[in-house]
């Protein structure tokens, strides 16, 4: 028997919402675009899943990074892919920041992408009203 712990707040319904630019573009949004369409389906249909089973979805990781920077891991058909996101107001989440695995550990530089627009979303949580 497992026994699962969820983070405080945790919240089993999530609405997620696309971290967006001052300009109005979603990078996130746009690197899903992008992908092969197997790769494109299987990440709506792990995205929704997420909202419909939160932290009990299959086929779905979830990792801390650091603070409230958090991971979500989707294995697609053509590779996998690692979204970062920061949960507010309870069950908000907001996708920060994706790319393509290509190593065991998350690089650096893509961390550090994710934590500069989660501190936007901070300081402007405001806008992430639904």
């Amino acid at each position: 028997m497992f026994a699962f712990l969820y983070p405080v707040g945790y919240n089993k319904y999530v609405n997620i919402v696309f971290y967006k630019q001052p300009k109005g573009r979603s990078p996130v949004h746009n690197f899903i675009k992008k992908l092969q369409p197997n790769d494109r389906l299987r990440i709506w249909a792990c995205l929704k899943n997420v909202e419909e089973l939160g932290f009990d979805c299959p086929r779905v990781q979830f990792r801390q990074i650091r603070g409230k920077l958090w991971e979500i891991k989707i294995k697609a058909v053509h590779a996998g892919y690692r979204f970062f996101y920061v949960t507010i107001k309870h069950s908000l989440t907001i996708l920060l920041h994706a790319y393509k695995k290509q190593s065991q550990k998350a690089p650096k530089k893509e961390i550090e992408i994710a934590e500069k627009r989660m501190l936007e979303v901070i300081e402007n949580e405001e806008l992430y009203n639904t």
